[in-house]
């Protein structure tokens, strides 16, 4: 009886508890609402119409015209082909390298911190800082990079498997958008490589000992136990880069702008040059919004997979 009476206790202070944070977060909650909903409601009204920034020229409504020359552009078309090239590659990449990376960092026993310290270093760069040392670095006239390259042989190499047009990497139709890959995955590798050190810290030591004793080999510790065990630190490393790779802008307008003839033009940059070069804010607010429903999409999905794993 006293045990009954205990846990209702329990239970209505809890209540209660619940109840008294959900007050204090609730003006915070509305304000967030209020910052997010009216901005949306707007960008859904935008698609339909079509804005002028002259005085003299009022907005006008403009029906589905907006969505019909969206999903009929080939323009709009080819940057939606870039953009998925760039996410899986890029993706792909960061994650490969930022695993094994972690793994190998994991098993150093000196200088371990000072190591992680110098490796995390390109993350605190600001977007438009990386975009321009790397375009400075690989500059044809005075690019260090593009000097090594040149002096080891790794244009020549090129030249033997068909890529001619390297003169300019940012430049070239066959190099420009991998250049950009691998200068996203050197300033973001870092931060999976976090990630994934703190799911290697978070496995009991007795199961790898365990795997150990029993004869197992470091690849097959790796791929058996270790590897599994990470899915859930996979996941989420593999959710923060998505959403920011979809949104991925700045260093492709500071190096390539798009260029060379669309080849690194990705959806972000089709709607800033739509709203901003052209002034179509209607039709840019379209891709907008479509580029938002798949970013939730997809952020959707890999918490689904992830909270079917858990």
């Amino acid at each position: 009886m006293y045990h009954r009476v205990g846990t209702k206790l329990e239970k209505l202070v809890d209540k209660r508890r619940l109840s008294a944070e959900f007050w204090m977060l609730l003006p915070t909650i509305l304000i967030l609402a209020g910052l997010s909903v009216y901005p949306f409601i707007f960008l859904v009204r935008m698609t339909f119409m079509e804005f002028s920034l002259v005085a003299q020229q009022p907005s006008k409504f403009v029906g589905l015209t907006n969505w019909s020359k969206m999903l009929t552009h080939e323009g709009v078309r080819d940057s939606w082909i870039v953009t998925l090239k760039y996410y899986v590659v890029a993706l792909t990449l960061q994650l490969t390298l930022g695993i094994l990376m972690a793994v190998l960092i994991d098993r150093i026993k000196l200088f371990r911190e000072g190591i992680i310290a110098v490796i995390i270093g390109p993350v605190f760069l600001a977007p438009v800082l990386a975009g321009l040392m790397w375009r400075f670095l690989l500059d044809p006239s005075f690019g260090i990079y593009y000097y090594w390259m040149e002096e080891s042989g790794f244009f020549s190499f090129l030249e033997k498997v068909g890529l001619s047009d390297i003169n300019n990497i940012f430049g070239s139709l066959s190099l420009a958008l991998p250049a950009i890959i691998m200068m996203d995955a050197w300033q973001w590798t870092p931060l999976i490589v976090l990630i994934i050190l703190a799911g290697l810290h978070s496995i009991p030591p007795q199961v790898i000992e365990a795997a150990s004793v029993d004869g197992a080999s470091s690849w097959q510790q790796f791929w058996l136990i270790t590897l599994p065990l990470l899915k859930s630190t996979i996941l989420v490393a593999l959710l923060i880069r998505m959403m920011d790779i979809v949104r991925f802008f700045t260093k492709i307008y500071i190096t390539t702008r798009g260029g060379p003839a669309d080849a690194t033009k990705i959806i972000s940059l089709r709607i800033y040059e739509n709203a901003f070069r052209f002034f179509k804010l209607g039709y840019a607010s379209t891709i907008g919004f479509m580029l938002l429903i798949m970013t939730i999409v997809l952020g959707l999905l890999f918490v689904k997979i992830s909270a079917a794993r858990e």
